[in-house]
């Protein structure tokens, strides 16, 4: 496969952080690949740096070398809104808090990433209700974020990442959040949605039976992704 046809593509990527007078290498010349429809998880303890890859994977940070390529893109020669704009037309993302804005309703927070996008207002409207039937909440377009319940405000925020049906849809533990039945319920969604629309996911997650239902499982440790998935679903068996 080339280049062009993956959906994300990292080469040598390396972050370090200061603290004081010390220098954290968080990743250390990381390589990934992400292909079309894939679902990748991505493990690892508390402050391996994996909230730091994916802000990297969705270029709202910059990498100290290497370099990261969306759709064949290197994000780091273009400008804030040069970036900002393929982000809009090829990544989705999701958060474990739903991060919806309170005072619009179900159906202009979805809209929201077309508006800014330059979609017309009609045809954003339109898109969103289709999402928002997609995810089981046609029954719930004129409600507000505070009248939804945890479950359904999350599938909204599912919703939103997806209504500009982007390639890539990038997860920081979208069901962390969330009782285990209605973990459940949003997980089995996700999957669906991947079979249904050909959408690759990268998935952020401390838990391994979420893991364990991704293609591959990577376990990110001393700056390095290493395959995990046969022993990750192996000991969830």
């Amino acid at each position: 496969m080339t280049t062009e046809q993956l959906v994300v593509k990292c080469h040598n990527l390396s972050r370090h952080y200061r603290q004081g007078a010390a220098i954290v290498n968080v990743l250390i010349d990381l390589a990934l690949e992400v292909y079309p429809g894939e679902r990748v998880a991505i493990i690892g303890t508390s402050g391996s740096g994996k909230t730091t890859l994916l802000n990297l994977l969705g270029g709202l940070d910059d990498p100290d070398r290497g370099s990261v390529l969306v759709m064949g893109q290197d994000m780091a020669p273009l400008s804030e809104s040069q970036r900002a704009r393929w982000r809009n037309q090829h990544l989705g993302f999701v958060y474990q808090f739903h991060h919806l804005l309170g005072e619009f309703s179900a159906l202009e927070n979805v809209a929201m990433p077309l508006l800014i996008g330059k979609r017309p207002v009609v045809e954003a409207r339109e898109r969103a209700s289709q999402v928002l039937d997609k995810v089981g909440l046609s029954h719930r377009f004129d409600h507000k974020p505070s009248e939804l319940s945890g479950g359904e405000r999350q599938r909204v925020a599912i919703a939103r990442a997806l209504v500009t049906n982007p390639a890539c849809v990038l997860m920081d533990e979208p069901t962390g959040n969330l009782d285990p039945v209605t973990a459940e319920t949003v997980l089995q969604l996700l999957l669906s949605l991947n079979r249904d629309l050909g959408i690759s996911f990268v998935v952020v997650t401390h838990d391994p039976r979420v893991a364990a239902r991704m293609d591959r499982i990577l376990s990110l440790s001393d700056g390095q992704l290493l395959d995990t998935t046969a022993s990750i679903k192996q000991l969830v068996e």
